[in-house]
């Protein structure tokens, strides 16, 4: 799915291929936009599949430079605009003194068009990268770039070009621009678009409706197809296509999309379209393990309309594993462990559901009455075995479980919102506190409201936890104590200081949002103008969670999370220190240190000694 390969193969079949507004595509263009009288340079970056050469695209047909250009396999181009002298010319005016001629160089694949590495430059690239490093500092340039890249081969790209001083200028900006997540720099003729920095949850939702509302669907119905036809009553690509457009299945895989957003994990286009294909087309019987319409009815005839669920394909499993890990959105998707993780609840609903007077209308409702992808024969013939023991063949226990991995799946898509606490929606994931954090905490500070009290003194007591190595309870103040060597030691009795949680001399714990990053911040305020800001990932909100209400986590779960939060912890202590070395100390002849205990109620009780120099 690469932008040359789309266009190359939508003109030969005469399908228009699927087509969006990128979040960033009208910024870019209005830097090239005719009406501006300083066009600068512009680098597209972020990961592979977020569309940098689609959008190069975009602007060339702005520019109104000729197709066959474009479709050529050269990744260079050139092409010469006329922008306006002052800001006094109408862009359209026709007088050509108004204007002056600009060239503008399209590199739309860095990476295609650099030597390799370990390889020489060819000494005309590199002089069109040193000339285009002196255009970023030279205010009468009149040639600018266009270039596209991944972050890693941009800097790897000029990291090895002359160390020139516009090159070494020009490296310090990107990297600055990249680490701070910003667009411009002053006295910089550049703008910078980081790709990566775009919502996955946004990109879904325009790809989906661009994907659903495709003509070709309407062609796929016209003529009213057969019972065993592609797009006929039994066809398993129409039940998923119709199924992917209802707003229960959107909205709960929007939700996946915008957690792996709060988790840091981008979602690029490509990807989201690769989703969405093999959701509707994934089989693992046939060949390529997605359907073609003369595989249709050969799947209906052999019975296996259930393997090509939505609900499994959503995740990848009708492709091999190796094949599976290898995709960057299967990967994210896979770290939810949907299907893999249930309550007693859940599987008492599909196992017993059946005979059950309260979970029997679930059961009927989600299992029973899907024909497609709910209950069949088999089902019904493994589940009887597994309860009655009758089996003693490990292949189909094996077998049955498996069923149950894609009935669970299923359920995550349809248990409706009305009846998600009562069956434990979240619990069908690793992160049981998910749909929490959305909802009362992303959609909250989003808005700009208070956080509920509750749910911030969960937060703060985990935070305690960690911070003192001992299951203390309190969380109205939070707790800065060393081990009185280092910060980082796993128990940590000596007190440092107590930061109040609601407001109280400038000191406070909120949680709030950041706009231009897109972070939920954790901020510990010391004073108005020194604050600790903590990204409030998804991953850390379940583990302080966990930690607060069970005291304990899997070391594989909380590695990563405990190393951060005491780094954290490092920031804090540095934070206080910066406020004591404002205050005047008066000097004394001893040394008072405050060692942490706790009671049998696990409520702190902290005792001063002093200690003689």
């Amino acid at each position: 799915m690469y932008d040359e390969t789309i266009q190359r193969s939508a003109r030969r079949q005469g399908i228009a291929p699927i087509d969006f507004e990128h979040p960033y595509q009208r910024r870019i263009a209005d830097s090239f936009n005719r009406a501006t009288t300083d066009p600068v340079s512009v680098i597209l970056t972020g990961t592979a599949g977020d569309g940098k050469t689609h959008l190069c695209r975009q602007v060339w047909k702005a520019l109104e430079g000729h197709d066959e250009d474009w479709a050529s396999d050269n990744p260079y181009l050139t092409i010469s605009f006329h922008y306006p002298k002052d800001r006094m010319t109408w862009p359209d005016s026709e007088e050509p003194s108004l204007y002056r001629s600009v060239k503008i160089h399209f590199i739309r694949d860095l990476s295609g068009w650099a030597p390799q590495q370990g390889a020489e430059w060819d000494v005309d690239k590199e002089a069109l990268l040193q000339k285009f490093c002196h255009s970023l500092f030279s205010p009468d340039a009149d040639e600018i770039f266009l270039i596209a890249a991944n972050d890693g081969q941009l800097i790897e790209s000029f990291r090895r070009l002359k160390d020139t001083e516009d090159v070494k200028r020009a490296r310090q900006v990107f990297e600055d621009l990249l680490v701070e997540d910003r667009q411009e720099q002053p006295g910089v003729r550049l703008k910078f678009f980081n790709l990566s920095r775009a919502s996955s949850a946004e990109l879904f939702d325009l790809a989906i409706k661009k994907f659903l509302a495709h003509p070709g669907w309407d062609e796929l119905k016209q003529g009213l197809p057969g019972e065993n036809d592609v797009f006929g009553p039994k066809c398993p690509i129409r039940q998923n296509y119709e199924l992917l457009g209802t707003p229960l299945v959107r909205a709960r895989l929007r939700s996946l999309l915008e957690l792996c957003d709060y988790n840091g994990l981008h979602v690029p286009v490509r990807q989201i379209l690769l989703l969405l294909t093999n959701s509707v087309l994934g089989h693992p019987d046939v060949s390529q393990h997605l359907m073609l319409p003369s595989d249709v009815p050969k799947v209906i005839a052999a019975g296996t309309v259930s393997k090509a669920s939505l609900y499994n394909n959503i995740f990848g499993a009708n492709l091999s594993e190796i094949r599976r890990q290898s995709i960057t959105i299967f990967d994210f998707l896979e770290r939810f462990q949907i299907g893999y993780e249930t309550s007693n609840r859940v599987d008492n609903l599909l196992i017993f559901g059946e005979d059950d007077e309260i979970l029997g209308g679930y059961f009927d409702r989600f299992i029973a009455k899907d024909r497609f992808y709910g209950a069949d024969d088999r089902f019904y013939a493994a589940k009887h075995e597994y309860i009655e023991g009758t089996s003693e063949d490990a292949e189909k226990d094996r077998e049955f479980l498996q069923m149950l991995v894609a009935q669970r799946r299923g359920l995550f898509f349809k248990i409706p919102r009305e009846a998600e606490l009562e069956l434990n929606l979240w619990e069908l994931t690793v992160f049981r506190f998910a749909g929490e954090y959305l909802d009362d905490i992303v959609e909250v500070v989003k808005r700009g409201a208070v956080v509920k009290r509750p749910l911030v003194s969960r937060l703060v007591k985990g935070l305690n936890r960690v911070f003192t190595g001992m299951l203390i309870n309190s969380d109205r103040e939070l707790y800065l104590a060393t081990s009185g060597n280092h910060s980082q030691a796993k128990v940590s009795r000596i007190l440092v200081e107590r930061v109040s949680v609601e407001p109280s001399k400038g000191e406070k714990v909120i949680l709030r949002f950041d706009p231009a990053s897109g972070r939920v911040l954790l901020s510990v305020f010391f004073a108005p103008d020194n604050i600790a800001d903590f990204n409030l990932t998804l991953i850390r909100y379940e583990f302080l969670s966990r930690i607060a209400m069970e005291g304990a986590l899997p070391a594989s779960f909380s590695k990563e999370c405990y190393e951060d939060l005491l780094a954290f912890k490092s920031q804090l202590i540095a934070a206080y220190f910066k406020r004591q070395a404002k205050e005047e100390v008066p000097a004394g002849s001893t040394v008072s240190l405050t060692l942490l205990s706790l009671t049998e109620q696990g409520n702190p009780d902290p005792r001063a000694v002093e200690v003689m120099p």
